[in-house]
């Protein structure tokens, strides 16, 4: 018997956005969920159903050339959801790892091989809080040797007590969703300050504009998360990635992806800009390139 949902799932009537994405424009931080009833759930929270099908037609919508499949919490360790999608993607899609203690390198080849390009660390609370720092060093060390990069998820107060910690890795790291700051506190707290330092500082560090709908203090229409992905565009505009983060999962207000598309020309009104992080970045972050 299947288990009832704990969260909403993704608005079902995706908008067609006024902004026309270039070709090849990719979704660099989204999740396919089940179904469960052939790829388990296992995280701290149950979601309905997110099939491959239904993100087909969302990025049909939505004009999207390229996708990268987050490994969700919600499937644990099992990225076999992200490795099927990938078998009959053509080439369009690549996948961020979850991994734990046991992964081996042969098991580590196996995702290479399958088009995954990096692996997520959670240290949001909701979900469990700080890894295993042992194991997470060990898997950053054998990551290394397959030129992947980390993906990694803070709560917005935590981030200036890693800095130290993210400047002397040996890897690029991704940080999720711009921190997950808050947009009512202004681009003047030390959360964001920090994260603008690192991107001025470390050639390693890159950052998903993604995840205006969690930044948001004041809801749809997400508008004051523009400044926040603005200037993180503006400071490292080679290491910027967008994100529609469907199917949304624990958001306080269900976005229309559409909607999310057309925040793009708010806080990105230059076309080269645009052309960056949509399409250019992804494609030499994520390996797209590559047969």
């Amino acid at each position: 018997m299947m288990t009832k949902p704990t969260v909403p799932g993704p608005d079902p009537h995706t908008r067609t956005p006024k902004f026309k994405l270039p070709p090849l424009a990719c979704d660099a931080h989204t999740h396919i969920f089940g179904p469960g009833s052939k790829y388990p759930y296992v995280g701290s929270y149950i979601p309905p159903d997110a099939p491959l099908e239904d993100f087909v037609k969302l990025h049909k919508v939505l004009g999207i050339g390229r996708a990268v499949i987050v490994n969700a919490s919600v499937h644990g360790t099992d990225n076999s959801v992200a490795l099927d999608a990938i078998k009959v993607s053509e080439g369009r899609f690549r996948a961020v790892a979850n991994l734990d203690g046991a992964i081996t390198e042969k098991g580590l080849q196996e995702l290479h091989d399958g088009g995954f390009r990096g692996c997520r660390f959670n240290f949001v609370r909701h979900l469990g809080g700080t890894p295993d720092m042992k194991v997470f060093h060990r898997i950053v060390d054998m990551v290394a040797a397959l030129n992947w990069h980390i993906d990694l998820h803070f709560d917005a107060i935590d981030l200036p007590d890693y800095a130290d910690l993210l400047a002397k890795l040996s890897v690029r790291y991704t940080i999720d969703h711009m921190g997950r700051v808050k947009a009512a506190d202004g681009l003047d707290r030390l959360p964001f300050r920090t994260l603008i330092e690192l991107m001025q500082r470390d050639e390693k560090c890159w950052v998903k504009v993604s995840g205006c709908e969690r930044v948001t203090s004041m809801g749809p229409p997400f508008t004051d998360a523009v400044p926040f992905a603005k200037k993180i565009c503006e400071t490292a505009p080679d290491r910027v990635i967008w994100g529609t983060d469907w199917p949304h999962p624990n958001v306080k207000a269900m976005p229309n992806d559409g909607d999310l598309v057309d925040l793009i020309p708010l806080f990105a009104p230059d076309p080269a800009i645009q052309q960056k992080i949509l399409v250019d970045n992804p494609a030499r972050l994520f390996d797209f390139d590559s047969k």
